[in-house]
């Protein structure tokens, strides 16, 4: 719900959150986890402008007591304890930080003079992972994706006869998921033969990024139980942007017939700010509607408010910067931006399938959007298909081409959100380098 948290005119004391510009305004306040001095102690924190609101310090000198000290006591090395909660204790606890942090609160004007002891710059410390994730499943959830990735390999048939009924997704590795930041090390594995013989053993040729968004699990459900997608909103803590690394020629040879492996579990990237559900209420709107002539969501898929609401209006960007620009300091180059709007399924459905066959979902746990792509050219979200299977290549401002990722390439995810009447805010950024095979 949009509540006094959301006000546009709504200042911070900490000055850098009020420049325009700035993706973490009073109104976001996503959360993260850090480390940060000579101790090196793994903390919970809110972003704010450049800054990071250390949680234990501001716990430390009483600014959260009564119902909002429940959700910042639990703030530790990870944020899992604070999603076990639920909605109501993070309303609370959210509530909480935006009144220390106001520039015109009581709260806020005494939080302005212990300013040293509860801030730490962003520059100086060292993110984690936001949350201890026990499970990640990824979706397919975006229909042009699908159907342009279909088309590759199925022209007269791009989508399969399942895809308008059921959310696709399977389970992806947990063990692999790093924060922004992490090196990516080229993968190896097999890969099919270009003519009669065996397959052939080395590092992919064919690497890719995905730009998906990561939806964070609050509060779980019972082993054997569902959750009915008119519950499934209290049951999703946050976003973050997720980069899906994939190696192609290793998965056209592996996904027959169980799917993907080896060709996605070497590293999935997530970006370290939480973007909760509260702070993107103001971005919230229909989800996508189904022409007549296809079929419609089945009674457990559907929900009146998931149909008015249940899509979040984020826009989601790719940037490449190879080394040899790098190198010439030319800025990274914007391949892509798409919109979240424009999934096929919604959180809430994906949510609700995920759970429908009893499956337990458990905070902390990860589900991906799968690639997020639009209509036109410059909506798709991986190379896979910007590049066309490689028969298109794009060009960078250094002059080279690009099919696929080449070791020293940086690849870069951002999201925004922004409405008339409110404060655009964002996520952050979600990179990582490629390194050369280690064989």
């Amino acid at each position: 719900m949009i509540d006094a948290t959301h006000d546009a005119g709504l200042t911070s004391w900490v000055a850098s959150a009020n420049d325009p510009a700035s993706d973490f305004p009073i109104q976001n306040l996503p959360l993260g986890v850090f480390k940060h001095g000579a101790s090196e102690l793994t903390r919970s924190g809110v972003a704010i402008g450049d800054m990071i609101l250390d949680i234990a310090a501001a716990r430390g000198l009483g600014f959260f007591d009564g119902d909002a000290q429940r959700g910042a006591a639990v703030c530790g090395e990870t944020l899992n304890d604070l999603m076990a909660l639920g909605p109501g204790a993070w309303s609370t606890f959210r509530n909480r930080v935006s009144e220390v942090l106001r520039s015109d609160s009581t709260l806020g004007k005494r939080a302005a003079r212990d300013a040293d002891a509860l801030l730490v710059p962003q520059r100086d410390v060292s993110m984690q992972l936001p949350a201890r994730v026990g499970d990640y499943s990824d979706f397919y959830a975006s229909i042009a994706h699908a159907t342009n990735v279909g088309s590759m390999f199925r022209p007269d048939n791009p989508l399969l006869p399942n895809y308008k009924w059921v959310p696709i997704g399977y389970h992806g590795r947990a063990s692999s998921i790093v924060v922004s930041g992490t090196p990516v090390q080229r993968p190896a594995g097999q890969r099919q033969p270009e003519t009669a013989g065996p397959p052939a053993y080395g590092p992919s040729a064919r690497l890719d990024y995905e730009l998906e968004v990561g939806m964070f699990v609050g509060q779980g459900n019972a082993l054997g139980s569902a959750i009915p997608i008119g519950q499934a909103h209290r049951h999703l803590f946050g976003f973050c942007l997720l980069n899906d690394w994939s190696a192609r020629d290793i998965q056209a040879w592996e996904y027959q017939p169980l799917g993907p492996f080896l060709a996605k579990s070497f590293a999935t990237s997530v970006s370290p700010w939480v973007v909760t559900t509260a702070a993107l209420a103001p971005f919230r709107v229909p989800r996508r509607e189904r022409a007549r002539d296809e079929p419609q969501p089945l009674p457990y898929l559907d929900d009146p408010t998931d149909r008015e609401s249940g899509a979040f209006d984020v826009i989601l960007e790719v940037y490449i910067q190879s080394r040899v620009m790098r190198e010439r300091g030319q800025a990274p180059m914007r391949v892509s931006r798409s919109r979240l709007a424009e999934l096929y399924w919604s959180p809430a459905q994906l949510i609700a399938h995920h759970t429908s066959n009893g499956c337990n979902l458990q905070p902390g746990d990860i589900l991906g959007s799968g690639t997020v792509s639009g209509e036109t050219k410059e909506s798709r979200g991986c190379l896979l298909e910007l590049a066309w299977r490689g028969s298109e290549p794009l060009t960078l401002p250094s002059g080279e081409s690009r099919r696929f990722l080449e070791d020293g390439d940086t690849v870069t995810l951002r999201g925004f959100a922004e409405r008339a009447g409110f404060r655009r805010i964002g996520f952050g950024e979600c990179s990582g380098e490629i390194l050369r095979a280690n064989t």
